[in-house]
């Protein structure tokens, strides 16, 4: 999908460096997808503790003997 924005030249710029990512649209993309990745987390900190009789996750490490 096509978009017009108006970019920030010193934000875009500081991404670019910080990143290493040179071509707007990848920037733009990698901007888009921590976001979301940020936003994804910080509602699932959120949903700590709501769930108190919830049963614990079965965990697949052995057990240490001894």
């Amino acid at each position: 999908m096509r978009t017009t924005l108006i970019l920030d030249d010193a934000l875009l710029e500081r991404a670019r460096r910080l990143t290493g990512i040179a071509e707007k649209t990848a920037l733009v993309h990698a901007g888009l997808e921590a976001l979301i990745a940020r936003e994804a987390a910080r509602r699932l900190a959120a949903l700590a503790g709501t769930m108190p009789d919830l049963a614990p996750a079965p965990r697949r490490r052995a057990r240490r003997r001894g």
